[in-house]
C-alpha cells in the first residue's frame, strides 16, 4: 500500500508500516525546549524519576524567547536550565545564540528523514528540509528525553501545490499567508501537509522554511516537503548527519488536495486579529503603523534582512516610526554586520536587537502600547502576542514591513521597484 512522506518516516522510525490512524511508538531523532517550556520539561523529568537523560546529544535547550531576561522570575527559570544542563551534560544555547528554529537545524541536528520533537508549536520549520518535526507539550518532550521515544497518532497527509513564478515583490511569506487566508486557521487540524510544486522548489532553502514554520497556522501537524539538491546541500553545509531523503509513492493517499497557481499574486497581510484574516495588500494599503518587527523564526533569516535593506538603503523611517529588526541567530547577525546590513539599518533609524524571540513573544524588547499598531514579519497577531491586548498586529512580509516602516502606514513594496531583491537575482 502506498504511503505519504509521514507514514514512511513514522514506518521507518517505528520498525513497522504504518498508515494513517495507525497509533505507534517511535524512536525520536532530537529533541528540544525553550525558556517558556524547558523549566516544565525539567520538572516532568524529575517527577518520572529518571536519573539520566536517553541520550545526551539528543536534546538541548534553547534560551530565546525572554533573552536577556526581562524579570526576576524569568531569570529563576533561566538558572533552573543551565543548572539541569550542567548536571547532565546537555547542550544550552544560551543568551544572544538565537532563535530555537534557527540554531536547531543551523547547528546540524535536523537531516532528511528525521523525526523531531520541540516543546515549540513552530518546531514544524524543519519539514523544509524533508523532517517530520512537531511541536508537543513539555510533559511528552520529557517523555522522549527520558526514553528517547514517543507515541504517535499517524497523521493524515494533504497535498499543497504551488505553481508558477513569483512576481517581483512577492515571497515564501505572501504565499503562506496567501494559502491560509485560503483555507483557514483549522482546515488541517492534526494533518501532514505536504507542500510542492514548482513555486516551492524554485525557492530557497530559506524561503522554504518560512512556509513550513506556517504550517501549524492552518492547523497543521507538520508541513512537509521532499528533498532536492537545494536540501541536501544545505544539510551538507551545516551538518555530518546521513541524509535520507524520503519522498511519497507516486499513488500516495492525501485526504485533501490543493492547487495555487501564484503567478499573479500581489503582497499579502494577514490583519487583526487571527492569521487567517489575509487580504492583498490594496485593501489595506495606506492604514497607519507605529512599530514594524523584522526578524523572528519565520523571516530572521540573512536572505530576510537582506530583503529589507535593499529597500531601506539610504533612507530614514517616518517620524515616529519604531523599527525593531532581530536576526535570528548569532552566525546571521555576524554575516549581516559583515555584508554591511547592520549599518544600513541603524542608520535608517531602526534598533537591532540581540538575537532571539524578542518582539514577537511580547515579553519585551517592543511591547506596544494601548492603540498602537504593529506591521511583524511573525507568525502570529492574535491579541496580546506582542505584549498587549489592546493593540493590533498585521503581518507580511519583509519586504512590505520595509516598505511600511519608511512610510508610516502599510506600504505596498512593488514601489520601490529596483530596490526588490530575491535570492537568485
Amino acid at each position: 500500500m502506498a504511503q505519504t512522506i509521514a507514514e514512511k518516516i513514522l514506518s521507518t522510525h517505528s520498525g513497522r508500516k504504518a498508515y494513517a490512524g495507525d497509533i505507534v511508538m517511535a524512536d525520536v531523532d532530537f529533541c528540544f525546549g525553550q525558556d517558556g517550556t524547558s523549566g516544565m520539561i525539567i520538572d516532568s523529568f524529575r517527577r518520572m524519576g529518571v536519573e539520566n537523560v536517553f541520550k545526551r546529544d539528543n536534546f538541548c535547550m534553547v534560551i530565546d524567547h525572554s533573552a536577556p531576561s526581562p524579570n526576576i522570575g524569568v531569570s529563576a527559570i533561566h538558572d533552573k536550565i543551565r543548572s539541569f544542563a550542567a548536571e547532565h551534560g546537555v547542550r544550552v544555547f544560551d543568551v544572544g545564540c538565537g532563535v530555537c528554529h534557527q540554531l536547531i537545524p543551523e547547528y546540524g541536528y535536523v537531516s532528511c528523514g528525521d523525526l523531531v520533537l520541540g516543546a515549540d508549536s513552530h518546531t514544524c520549520t524543519y519539514g523544509a528540509l524533508n523532517a517530520l518535526s512537531t511541536g508537543v507539550g513539555s510533559t511528552d518532550l520529557a517523555v522522549a528525553l527520558a526514553s528517547g521515544k514517543n507515541w504517535f497518532k499517524v497523521p493524515e497527509s494533504a497535498m499543497v501545490r504551488v505553481e508558477g513564478s513569483l512576481p517581483k515583490g512577492v515571497y515564501s511569506k505572501d504565499v503562506i499567508l496567501h494559502i491560509i487566508g485560503d483555507v483557514g486557521a483549522d482546515w488541517a487540524n492534526y494533518i501532514s501537509v505536504e507542500f510542492t510544486g514548482s513555486a516551492v522548489t524554485a525557492l530557497s532553502v530559506e524561503a522554504r522554511m518560512t512556509i513550513s514554520n506556517m504550517a501549524v497556522e492552518m492547523g497543521a501537524k507538520c508541513g512537509l516537503m521532499k528533498a532536492d539538491r537545494k536540501t541536501t546541500d544545505w544539510i551538507k553545509k551545516h551538518s555530518t548527519r546521513d541524509i535520507r531523503p524520503v519522498s511519497p509513492d507516486e499513488d500516495a493517499r492525501y485526504l485533501y488536495e490543493k492547487e495555487y497557481d501564484v503567478s499573479d499574486l500581489a503582497p499579502q497581510v494577514a490583519c487583526p486579529d487571527t492569521v487567517d484574516n489575509v487580504c492583498d495588500i490594496d485593501e489595506v494599503e495606506g492604514i497607519p503603523i507605529d512599530e514594524v518587527s523584522i526578524g523572528t523564526c519565520t523571516n530572521g533569516r540573512l536572505e530576510d534582512l537582506e530583503i529589507a535593506a535593499r529597500i531601506l538603503k539610504g533612507k530614514k523611517v517616518a517620524k515616529g516610526m519604531k523599527l525593531i529588526v532581530t536576526p535570528a541567530s548569532k552566525k546571521i547577525y555576524l554575516d549581516a554586520l559583515k555584508a554591511g546590513l547592520i549599518e544600513i539599518f541603524v542608520d535608517s533609524g531602526a534598533v537591532v536587537n540581540n538575537p532571539g524571540c524578542g518582539p514577537c513573544v511580547g515579553t519585551h524588547q517592543g511591547v506596544l502600547a494601548d492603540g498602537e499598531a504593529a506591521f511583524s514579519t511573525a507568525n502570529r497577531n492574535f491579541k496580546g502576542r506582542m505584549g498587549n491586548p489592546n493593540s493590533s498586529i498585521y503581518l507580511g512580509s519583509p519586504a512590505t514591513a520595509a516598505a511600511t516602516a519608511l512610510e508610516g502606514k502599510i506600504s505596498d513594496p512593488r514601489a520601490h521597484g529596483r530596490r526588490l531583491w530575491r535570492p537568485g537575482d
